[in-house]
Parts: structure tokens; sequence; C-alpha cells
């Protein structure tokens, strides 16, 4: 019998198999090694293989297209309901297959080499900036051990490392130098790298025009919008901005029940990395709007009446309404002429 769609569970180096025909009868049940699975769908006529969205999926999902199959990426937080009794890998990847097929499944959009790529900046940046705050963090503990304590920020930061690079500041023992200098030559090096990385993504945000038109929204940097412009490189794929912020997380989490609304903090779900950027974003807006509040008379109004980090998420929400409406739509952000109401 001929198969016409697969739930395809995969891993590292053992993938199981489920298919079924056109009468929905399991036609084969079967665990593949890495090696073996490309050799496996070549020797299949085109059908349907549904994937969860999970790391190494989007890889795959590029290579099976290349052989003629309809691939589908779901979350797999939608594929767990579809899951019988106990979890093992031939259960997900009937779970899979079963989940595939439904009309209400959403679906990921499968990206490209070139996003993937792209992406992979952002995730190495924000690695290497953890890892400098890691660095920053120990060399301040050390050196307060001793009874050095220097001001918050860079500058902070910049006369720590002339303290240990000074061989004739008595106030550092010679072992406390020897073990903090390993550390400033490891802090010098990461910002040197990371240095290297914003300088790629300059690059990326100006060959994008995409990219450019997100600049323009208040909040939204370079980084902010080459990632989200790598990230969405299909904006249709939702419906409104609302969608689009649903996905990054920044709409409330609901828990209504017998026609009772309640709406709790924000769910947090999709790109964590997005949501992050864009929060963020929005607090720097909100300083600026501190500091002259006849700039953003709306934010002015709104942060005399709630705290200022719900004010943070709702701009973050309605930045990224605007972003979506720009990718949709094209032109650039026009700021709003709004008087202050009394």
């Amino acid at each position: 019998m001929q198969i016409t769609t697969i739930g395809l569970d995969i891993a590292k180096n053992v993938f199981q198999v489920h298919g079924i025909d056109g009468n929905e009868t399991v036609v084969v049940r079967k665990q593949l090694r890495r090696g073996k699975l490309i050799a496996f769908f070549e020797s299949l006529a085109p059908c349907l293989v549904g994937i969860e969205a999970c790391a190494t999926a989007h890889h795959w999902a590029r290579e099976l297209t290349r052989l003629g199959h309809q691939v589908r990426l779901m979350p797999a937080k939608d594929v767990k309901a579809y899951v019988k009794r106990n979890k093992n890998d031939a259960a997900d990847a009937a779970a899979i297959c079963e989940a595939v097929r439904r009309p209400t499944m959403r679906f990921v959009r499968i990206k490209s080499t070139d996003q993937q790529c792209q992406l992979m900046q952002h995730r190495t940046r924000d690695l290497m900036m953890r890892q400098r705050t890691q660095l920053i963090n120990a060399l301040r503990a050390h050196l307060a051990e001793l009874g050095i304590v220097a001001a918050m920020g860079d500058k902070g930061v910049t006369e720590l490392l002339m303290i240990v690079a000074d061989e004739d500041d008595g106030r550092l023992p010679v072992e406390a130098r020897a073990s903090l200098a390993l550390l400033a030559a490891q802090l010098n090096a990461l910002q040197m790298l990371i240095g290297s990385l914003e300088k790629q993504i300059k690059m990326q945000h100006r060959a994008n025009p995409a990219s450019q038109r997100l600049e323009t929204i208040p909040g939204i940097g370079i980084i902010g919008a080459t990632a989200i412009a790598a990230t969405v490189a299909d904006p249709t794929v939702f419906r409104s901005g609302r969608d689009f912020a649903a996905w990054i997380g920044l709409v409330p989490r609901q828990e209504s029940s017998g026609g009772k609304h309640k709406l709790g903090s924000i769910s947090k779900r999709g790109d964590r990395y997005l949501r992050r950027i864009l929060v963020v974003g929005a607090h720097s807006v909100l300083r600026r709007a501190m500091e002259k509040p006849g700039k953003y008379p709306w934010l002015t109004q709104l942060m005399a009446r709630r705290p200022f980090k719900v004010v943070a998420v709702a701009l973050a929400n309605k930045m990224a309404r605007m972003a979506w409406a720009l990718l949709t739509y094209g032109g650039t952000y026009r700021a709003p002429r709004l008087s202050i109401v009394p």
C-alpha cells in the first residue's frame, strides 16, 4: 500500500517512523538510524510528513522537501495531546502522524538556511553577552573582597581593569593579581568578539530593507530590527499584529471559565529572545518619556496610573504590533500626534 502520511520523531541518531495509507491503516512502524533516513524517504512516493518543531527540525524539513515530500512542522506542545498512554518514540511518532492531519493544527514555517545563519549571529552574541556579565560580576566580587569597589556601569569596569593592570598598585597582592589578570584578559577578548559580531549584524542590517524600516520604531534598534526581520520572514502567517504579539508571549494569559473572563500576567510563550529585546527597548523609551514628558504624552498618562514594568510590557506589545504592520504593509514609523487629555 502507498504511504500517504508519515509521523517522524527525530533525535540525534535514532529516528522513529510511523506511516499510514489512504485508509488510515498503519503501513510502516520502524526505527531508522541517522545515516539511513534520507535513503528511506528517497524510496517513497511524495507524501505528507509531520515533524515536531524542535532541534534540527528545520534541517530535516528542508532535506525532505527537496525529495518532493510535503513537510509540516508543529509545536511540540500541540502534539502532546495526541500521545496515547505512556510516552516513547513509537507513541510520539504515532501522535505526530495523527496531529499533522488535523484541520485545526497550527504549523511552523520552515526556516531557510540564511535565516538560521542570521539568527546564529544573534544567539552567539547573546551567549557572549551573558559570559561577559559573568566575568564582570566575578571581577567585581573578587576585588570587593579586598576592599576595592567601583561605580556601576562601563566606567566602573574600566576603572577595575586599570587597577588589575597596574602592577604598582599595592592594594592587590601578587597572587590575586595573577588570577584577576586572567579574568581581565578573557573579558577583553570577549569584548573584541562581541564587537566583531555586532559589525556583522550591522552589515546584515544595511542589506535588509525590512530591518531598516523596523529600526524607525522607537525602542527597536539594529539588534532588535535584524532579529525580528530574520525570525519573521513571512509576516502573513499571522492574521494580525495581536497574533504576532501573542506568538511572542506579550499578551495576558487567560484562565476564563463559565462566562467569567480572567486575565493574568503575560503568557511568556513563543520567542523568548524577541520578547526580551522588545521589553528592554520599551524600558529605554519609558526612560526617555520620563525625561521629556511632552514627547510621549500617552505614555506619561499611562505611567501615572500603572506600575513602570506593566507599562513597559504594554509598550512592548504595541511595538510588536507596529513591527508586524511595517513588515506586512511596508512604510516606516510615523509618530502619532496626540494631545494630553486633562
